[in-house]
């Protein structure tokens, strides 16, 4: 008798160490997913709360166009991060329309934002990648682009044109 009440005891030992370690090992799951959770949130959040900078960047001088004229600028990305290096770099296509008309695309398509070149002849933006075709106006001509060429502010500041920048523009289907 005394066996079966001493294996009674070391049963509900047992059992009260297994519901303990499955207590222990259920918070410390709960508090390592938190721990993982909160920068992927985070991450997910941040975009939403915070304002994306936008800043006017020098990208030629006045005498450098020609009216028609259709040239590649090259600026820095509004929001670069400091370990960027060269892809801080960003570019536009930038047209003279008049003596004080200005109008610029971004050098990415809009399908999957491959660079865009300007084929002078055809007076053409065209992607490599896929195909896309947009008219001088930035409009989709054809292929897959879902949308036309972004398109930024331009000024003329002090004989110099100027490009109202924003981080990297990324395009939604």
């Amino acid at each position: 008798m005394t066996e079966n009440k001493i294996d009674e005891t070391q049963q509900g030992a047992d059992e009260n160490k297994r519901r303990f370690l499955i207590k222990v090992s259920l918070v410390l799951s709960a508090l390592s997913a938190f721990a993982v959770g909160i920068p992927v949130v985070s991450a997910l959040l941040a975009p939403l709360l915070e304002k994306a900078p936008e800043v006017w960047r020098k990208v030629a001088d006045l005498d450098d166009f020609a009216i028609g004229a259709v040239k590649l600028v090259t600026f820095k990305n509004a929001d670069p991060e400091a370990w960027a290096g060269i892809t801080a770099q960003s570019a536009a296509w930038l047209r003279r329309d008049s003596a004080s008309m200005f109008t610029a695309f971004s050098a990415n398509c809009t399908h999957l934002g491959c660079p865009v070149r300007w084929e002078e002849g055809a007076q053409l933006f065209m992607c490599p990648c896929h195909g896309g075709v947009y008219y001088k106006d930035g409009t989709v001509a054809s292929g897959p682009p879902p949308k036309a060429l972004v398109q930024y502010p331009v000024r003329i500041n002090k004989q110099q044109i100027e490009i109202q920048t924003a981080p990297v523009p990324i395009t939604t289907l």
